[in-house]
């Protein structure tokens, strides 16, 4: 690979300069665990800190590419369904547009991510049942289809299946992956684990590495692990079996920005991931809750839950010795921890800051002496 920063706007789809626009998004830090990587035995272990893009999340390259070719083709409503990260990108970035944004929630959504897109001028409802049951799901799909339908309005889902140009953004993770190859001991990675609730993301890091691949700017594509909560497994599993179709299922994990209990990118995401050799990695809730604690008190990371999942499914796949202990890993940390207050609320419930005196303050001052 060639030295130098990748330019966002060059990786996406081809978007008329005129249309394009954005908030910073991309050229995210990549650093190596300290702590946790060491503690499992992995030697190279790193995270890509996804939570640094402008709205907190991984979703912005999403919404950077998917709102500038609303721009292009003249559409002034975006008509999107987000479990919360999509959403706020997409309103943050139809803010910057003009353009008028109408959000149909997962019924689950986390009050934080809500508040954000109503701060940036969305429209919402949320949906009962919907991210919880797969067929309720899909139909609340059709509903924005018809409501898309009108000539000033386009549909904005994070998924290949519906967004080809949006997740074509999302890509750009890949092409700065290989460009921080420079970062790591060896001059490739080995594997790149993601969490995954539809599939986009994981999709779209293999799609990316398949592009370099192609133009030979990368000589290996690294493994793809999909990573997902066992209360959402609609294609970790038949990862690891060896079907070739995803599930849909009825979702039980608390997981905020994993409950998709249909198959949207699930076929793809196999298909993708088989190619280069990765699988499929289940965690359970609590696990990952346990992994977003320890991230913030021994790496000093602070991720949501679902940014917290990659780095759970590695730390669990070292447990089990599936992983070289010399392999170059890298997690993707999707979120920010303040987009989901709750969980962080759960995370700190045993601390607490309290009110003292300055009278109190010296006196622990005196006591050290």
């Amino acid at each position: 690979m060639s030295s130098g920063v990748w330019r966002f706007s060059e990786w996406i789809a081809p978007i008329p300069a005129s249309a394009r626009l954005s908030l910073g998004e991309g050229n995210t830090p990549l650093i190596r665990s300290r702590r946790l990587g060491p503690l499992v035995g992995l030697k190279n272990l790193f995270f890509k800190l996804e939570l640094t893009n402008p709205s907190g999340s991984y979703k912005d390259r999403f919404a950077c590419a998917a709102i500038a070719d609303m721009i292009a083709h003249g559409k002034t409503k975006c008509i999107a369904t987000s479990s919360g990260n999509t959403g706020a990108s997409l309103a943050a970035y139809c803010a910057l547009a003009g353009i008028r944004c109408e959000i149909a929630i997962v019924e689950g959504a986390p009050e934080g991510k809500l508040k954000q897109m109503l701060a940036y001028g969305a429209t919402l409802y949320r949906v009962q049942g919907f991210g919880v049951d797969s067929q309720l799901s899909q139909r609340v799909v059709e509903c924005l289809k018809s409501l898309s339908a009108q000539p000033e309005a386009q549909m904005q889902i994070s998924a290949f299946a519906y967004s080809p140009v949006g997740m074509s953004g999302v890509k750009s993770i890949s092409y700065e992956l290989a460009e921080q190859t420079t970062e790591i001991d060896r001059h490739a990675w080995d594997h790149v684990f993601c969490m995954a609730g539809g599939g986009g993301l994981t999709l779209a890091v293999a799609r990316g590495f398949e592009d370099l691949y192609q133009r030979n700017l990368v000589n290996i594509r690294p493994r793809i692990e999909c990573v997902q909560p066992q209360g959402n497994d609609t294609m970790a599993s038949a990862l690891r079996s060896g079907s070739q179709t995803a599930t849909a299922v009825y979702c039980t994990t608390k997981i905020s920005g994993l409950q998709v209990p249909q198959i949207i990118d699930g076929n793809e995401v196999i298909a993708a991931c088989r190619e280069v050799g990765g699988t499929g990695h289940l965690v359970d809730d609590d696990f990952i809750m346990q992994v977003q604690k320890r991230l913030a008190r021994e790496e000093g990371l602070f991720a949501e839950p679902a940014g917290s999942t990659a780095v759970a499914g590695a730390l669990k796949a070292a447990q089990e010795g599936r992983l070289d202990p010399a392999a170059n890993i890298v997690c993707l940390m999707t979120g920010s921890a303040f987009k989901d207050p709750l969980a962080l609320e759960a995370m700190v419930q045993n601390d607490a800051a309290p009110m003292i005196t300055l009278a109190d303050l010296e006196r622990r001052v005196a006591e050290q002496r």
